[in-house]
């Protein structure tokens, strides 16, 4: 309506300029005017008509940006066409996780046949993001003609925005829950490797010694420090001695965008805070997430510097809303289990009763105030960077 205004008043002082012009200051030079004046908006408006089909766009900028620092964004213009186009608006938006541009940019591409702009957009939520162009315009004489145009929109770019990962202590109270967990599971396997040693009559058939090039989930650690040299296993048991940890990012179909980004990046910087220092402390995990193809991904997490390029990983994929990661039989037989979920409802109790032993299994939250209907223990990681019970 503003717009509308401004063009009516813009159009009435010109109107007003050229019959003062014509007929009390020069009438020959006046009725040019007015011709001029008749035909410029004509010539204009087909060019204008004729280039809202005869654009191509497109957006670039980097995959990953940390939170607070400012994304760089470039758009391009083509024109497909060889007719002049005249004056080209661009509005710009972003997702969730950036600040909402607020400038409008215009190009001309009256000569060029292509031309770009840049322009920068801060991040301020961890998580997935993305940026596009929300509308475009064919503008004409002299800024009074306006038209959407008709060229397809470019797909929008996802972009990941890095959050700061706490630096978690070994001495909290879930990190030990788990701990203690795995070692009492791996004093269970080395009782039953020993019973497979002594019916073998081979000792040592199971594990042997580290190689360069094996893989870290197999070295048995406790054995490894008892012999002062690393040792591996030869079968597949080293999995039931894994914890298993779940990343749920579910958002509600009917959620509020503002507040799912903020919660989300509550649950990441607690998963991978924790996934962090079970590595550092040489408990290689087992994480579930969703792929970027849309797929359930399991991955074994066993050295120190991937959670970080895993977390890249899980940046790299947009929210679906409504879609919830169904862990199925992946948590049968291991030694303890973590669902990191933003919302622990009726939806995955669903999940968790089909689970053969909940005793085992524990929930991980966004705050002390999560909802839990699964009746599993809920942990939150709090605001000194410890994880509490509730």
């Amino acid at each position: 309506m503003r717009r509308l205004i401004q063009t009516v008043l813009s159009l009435g002082g010109v109107a007003l300029y050229v019959y003062l012009f014509a007929f009390f200051i020069d009438g020959d030079t006046g009725a040019s005017i007015i011709v001029f004046l008749l035909l410029a908006p004509l010539f204009s408006l087909a060019f204008t008509l004729y280039g809202r089909s005869r654009i191509r766009l497109s957006v670039s900028c980097d995959a990953y940006v940390n939170k607070g620092s400012e994304l760089r964004v470039t758009v391009r213009a083509e024109k497909t066409g060889r007719l002049p186009l005249g004056i080209i608006e661009v509005i710009p938006g972003a997702s969730e996780v950036f600040e909402k541009p607020a400038k409008t940019y215009r190009m001309s591409m009256f000569s060029a046949s292509d031309c770009e702009f840049s322009y920068s957009v801060k991040s301020r939520t961890g998580g997935n993001g993305s940026v596009f162009i929300s509308q475009v315009y064919c503008c004409g004489f002299l800024g009074f003609m306006r038209f959407k145009a008709k060229t397809l929109l470019p797909e929008p770019v996802s972009v990941g925005v890095i959050p700061t990962i706490p630096e978690i202590k070994a001495s909290t109270q879930l990190f030990r829950s788990i701990a203690d967990v795995v070692m009492t599971s791996d004093n269970e396997e080395d009782n039953d490797t020993s019973m497979l040693f002594s019916a073998n009559t081979q000792p040592g058939y199971e594990h042997r010694e580290y190689v360069h090039g094996d893989p870290l989930k197999r070295i048995n650690w406790k054995l490894s420090s008892k012999k002062s040299k690393l040792m591996v296993r030869l079968d597949e048991a080293a999995s039931s001695v894994q914890p298993l940890i779940v990343l749920d990012l579910y958002r509600r179909p009917d959620a509020d965008p503002e507040y799912a980004v903020i919660t989300e990046e509550k649950l990441l910087r607690s998963v991978f805070g924790l996934l962090s220092v079970l590595v550092k402390r040489g408990i290689a995990c087992q994480f579930m997430y969703f792929a970027a193809d849309g797929s359930i991904a399991s991955e074994t997490v066993d050295n120190p510097d991937y959670p970080a390029q895993l977390l890249l990983k899980v940046l790299a994929v947009a929210v679906v809303p409504g879609r919830r990661l169904d862990i199925g039989k992946a948590a049968s037989g291991v030694c303890s289990c973590l669902i990191a979920t933003t919302d622990a409802g009726k939806e995955l109790t669903a999940v968790t009763d089909k689970l053969e032993d909940k005793s085992r299994t524990s929930i991980l939250g966004v705050s002390a105030e999560s909802v839990n209907d699964t009746g599993l223990p809920l942990w939150y990681l709090d605001e000194d960077e410890n994880y509490q019970m509730v």
